[in-house]
């Protein structure tokens, strides 16, 4: 991971949000310096630094940005030895960016970015002043369920973060079973020692993330504990039509709500699905609002529920920070023809051929190397571009052939594409969506294969 000074300095710091700034987005963009642009490559005004919308947190009045930052998915550079790290310069500017902005919400785990976010993010954090910002993070003991291990993840997280309390921090996918939540937190005394550590004040907020099932969530909420929040996935697809281990967000945030726990949204975009939705569907969003992308929709439907809190988005290229802080800063809530218009999208989304992957990389590391979340990415954009065919006799065949091949290619190895799963299935209980991850990746490549062989089907 590359070094990087922990103090940063008023004139540095300015610097850093200001002209820095401007010359990476114009690289990666392409954009002149004085212009900022959207992530589907329209200009999008200048991004304002005093207008975020902020929600306020019931139990001790803090202001928390609905837009959250979501560490899930830092960027990545190779060092000298040619090996992937963190990209700290990189990190470092996007979290300048961010609290320059308004952001002050901050979201990791010990197991996001092969175990690197939190110490990335932590030195990113750490050259602001500790009230710029709020940190968040987790209890993810999938794997190693006892005490001591617990105990050691969290005084980690303190430590990598570089903090003495930590503002928001959750019990990690919970929901997937009543056992599981046994097994992880009560049988081992784990949520008993992190009870202690909210009454000590070394946790300011207490809360869980969910995946799982309707029992699972019910049971979890109806436990004795006051928890103080719950992050959930909510989308316009999802408030009606979940999919694989998750439950209607329509249940989940009438639930909490009823029970007056503050919500946290995750997957906003259904893991970019929403930013890319088919050419019929974003057609009847550039009727109403001709300049607004696709991923504006989501990020206003996600922030018009009133008792959300923040809204996270994993936001790896600075034009994406830009376009999401432009969302939120302020918020427009979605009036009722935007509701209907959204709702003629689901319908049109959940008809269509997507597979339904968020690309969380849960499912990684395949021990084949199979690259698991960027086959099915590229497969989901060529739904959304209405370039998967039905027919070799199509409108369009060569083109579309063309495209989804050079396009795969390009995107994933070879020796990493959908061929070379050998059906191990080690995946499938890692999956949050509960994909059928083989079978989709059998489907892929039968369709890759008619294309490469120019089969008729």
């Amino acid at each position: 991971m590359k070094k990087n000074n922990k103090n940063i300095s008023r004139r540095g710091f300015l610097k850093a949000v200001g002209a820095g700034t401007v010359t990476t987005t114009a690289i990666m963009t392409g954009c002149k310096p004085d212009n900022k642009v959207s992530a589907t490559g329209g200009t999008i005004g200048e991004v304002p630094t005093d207008k975020m919308t902020y929600r306020t947190n019931p139990k001790d009045g803090s202001k928390v940005s609905l837009l959250g930052y979501g560490c899930m998915r830092w960027p990545l550079s190779k060092n000298a030895n040619g090996e992937e790290e963190a990209d700290q310069d990189a990190i470092n500017e996007l979290v300048d960016y961010a609290i320059a902005h308004g952001v002050n919400y901050f979201d990791s785990s010990p197991v996001y970015v092969r175990g690197w976010s939190e110490t990335a993010t932590g030195i990113a954090l750490s050259r602001h002043p500790r009230d710029k910002y709020f940190v968040s993070t987790k209890m993810s003991n999938f794997r190693n369920r006892t005490f001591e291990e617990g105990v050691a993840m969290y005084r980690k997280s303190m430590k990598d973060f570089q903090v003495d309390y930590l503002d928001y921090y959750l019990l990690h996918m919970v929901g997937t079973s009543i056992e599981d939540f046994h097994a992880r937190f009560i049988d081992n005394k784990l949520l008993d020692f992190l009870l202690k550590e909210r009454e000590a004040g070394r946790i300011r907020n207490l809360g869980w993330s969910f995946h799982g099932t309707k029992e699972g969530f019910d049971y979890v909420l109806a436990t004795d504990v006051k928890w103080d929040f719950c992050l959930i996935q909510l989308n316009y697809q999802d408030w009606k039509y979940a999919t694989g281990m998750n439950v209607n967000a329509e249940y989940l945030y009438a639930e909490l709500t009823k029970k007056e726990v503050p919500v946290m949204i995750m997957e906003p975009l259904l893991g970019g699905r929403l930013a890319r939705v088919p050419v019929q569907a974003l057609s009847l969003m550039t009727e109403v609002h001709p300049e607004d992308s696709a991923a504006k929709w989501a990020f206003r439907y996600a922030g018009s529920q009133e008792n959300v809190l923040t809204v996270l988005s994993g936001m790896v290229y600075m034009e994406h920070l830009q376009e999401n802080i432009r969302t939120y800063a302020p918020l427009e809530t979605l009036n009722e023809q935007e509701y209907k218009v959204l709702q003629q999208v689901t319908d049109i989304l959940i008809n269509s051929d997507y597979i339904q992957c968020t690309e969380c990389q849960y499912c990684m590391p395949c021990p084949y190397g199979i690259d698991i979340p960027q086959t099915f990415t590229h497969y989901n954009r060529c739904v959304s571009a209405g370039n998967i065919l039905k027919s070799s006799n199509d409108e369009g065949y060569k083109k579309a052939r063309r495209e989804f091949l050079i396009g795969y290619d390009r995107r994933v190895d070879k020796l990493r594409q959908a061929a070379h799963c050998i059906e191990c299935n080690e995946c499938l209980s890692k999956c949050p969506q509960r994909i059928k991850i083989t079978e989709e990746l059998r489907r892929v490549d039968k369709y890759a294969e008619q294309l490469k062989q120019n089969i008729e089907f």
